[in-house]
């Protein structure tokens, strides 16, 4: 018999809602676990901002009395009633392989939707665009990220043989690093550089990047504002997003690029990646265990390439030879050997255009899917 139970924000209740991945893929060697300190932050009223406008709920499922299932019900009030889109999501969506645990678990989503008077359910994604997404379809033998989630096959079958439909999309890319910056990129960036006018912002320390931080997600807002997952990214989600964040920076590996007057026309995001080191972590983050994530960020062969904003008004003007050349140049100072993407939906093939000139694969594929409640 399988049985549900909607659980509170308490520490010991988020806790069991946390950890439930670490027993379900204790054996795979490709799942990559969240900090449990952080995880149960952003499910917690009282830690995240993103309440402001958000609410959730918690639900856990169990069979013999023992947790075989997890999912949170959420709704983002800024999606459904500034942009018009009568969505309840799920996100955290984890289970065991047993369709009927996934059934109880989504009707739960429902429910909630319809209690809204909401029209639809889509997932698995998070409170925002900021937050993971997507289900792993492709690249089940590859490390997830520290922005991504991990998955069995079985997760997609469950839902298709549910009557879920596909929505959004999301592919992921491995770069390999020219031995050397191409000399057309170089002749390039310098051209477009002198051309608009335009200075590199360079870093020695995390806390310099704050200055600038809000100008950042500006340009995410004003970059991403087309596509189909877009929510704006509000001020106390930004205030967050910095404080989570900023430790595991490097400045180095940050490209920004003002006008000639000061102001930011583009940026990137890149960092030595956290996947082994935070497997090794294994959701803890005493201090011990965080030198697993400073010994990453000095010593890598493999870089995640998180973001990039381009203002819209020097959008296909060339900018991101800029962005690649001083890129190129951090990693090869850095021993970095590969670089692989966050997600990036299938429809943006402005952002997939960036890699045609590079050696790179298409290695992982994850998606959304919704139904009508």
């Amino acid at each position: 018999m399988i049985i549900i139970k909607e659980i509170s924000s308490t520490k010991e209740d988020l806790t069991t809602f946390v950890k439930f991945p670490f027993r379900l893929y204790k054996d795979s060697p490709y799942y990559v676990p969240a900090i449990i300190k952080e995880e149960r932050e952003v499910m917690d009223p009282s830690k995240n901002p993103v309440f402001k406008n958000a609410e959730a709920k918690y639900f856990l499922a169990y069979k013999n009395n023992k947790v075989v299932g997890r999912i949170a019900a959420i709704i983002n009030w800024i999606e459904v009633k500034e942009q018009k889109k009568p969505k309840v999501r799920f996100g955290w969506f984890d289970v065991i392989d047993d369709i009927e645990v996934t059934r109880a678990l989504l009707q739960k989503v429902s429910e909630f939707g319809k209690q809204n008077s909401l029209e639809y359910m889509e997932g698995p994604v998070g409170f925002s665009n900021m937050d993971k997404a997507g289900i792993l379809i492709k690249g089940y033998e590859e490390l997830n990220t520290m922005i991504t989630w991990y998955n069995y096959p079985y997760y997609q079958q469950h839902l298709e043989q549910l009557g879920f439909q596909d929505a959004a999309t999301w592919v992921e890319y491995k770069i390999k690093v020219p031995k050397e910056t191409k000399e057309k990129v170089i002749k390039f960036a310098k051209l477009i550089k002198e051309r608009y006018q335009l200075q590199l912002l360079t870093f020695k320390k995390s806390k310099d990047i704050l200055a600038y931080a809000d100008d950042m997600f500006e340009l995410l807002n004003k970059t991403y504002s087309s596509l189909q997952t877009f929510v704006p990214i509000q001020q106390y989600q930004i205030d967050m997003y910095k404080k989570k964040y900023l430790p595991y920076l490097n400045p180095e590996y940050i490209t920004c690029i003002a006008d000639k007057s000061g102001k930011l026309i583009a940026f990137s995001i890149v960092m030595p990646s956290f996947s082994k080191a935070l497997k090794k972590m294994n959701g803890k983050i005493y201090p011990l265990k965080f030198l697993h994530i400073l010994k990453a960020q000095r010593r890598n062969d493999t870089a995640a390439f998180y973001l990039i904003g381009i203002d819209p008004e020097y959008q296909n003007k060339g900018v991101t030879a800029l962005i690649f050349k001083e890129m190129n140049e951090t990693f090869l100072r850095n021993g970095i050997e590969m670089v692989e993407t966050n997600p990036e939906l299938e429809e943006n093939k402005a952002i997939q255009a960036l890699w045609k000139d590079y050696e790179h694969v298409q290695h992982k594929k994850r998606r959304t899917y919704r139904k009508d409640l």
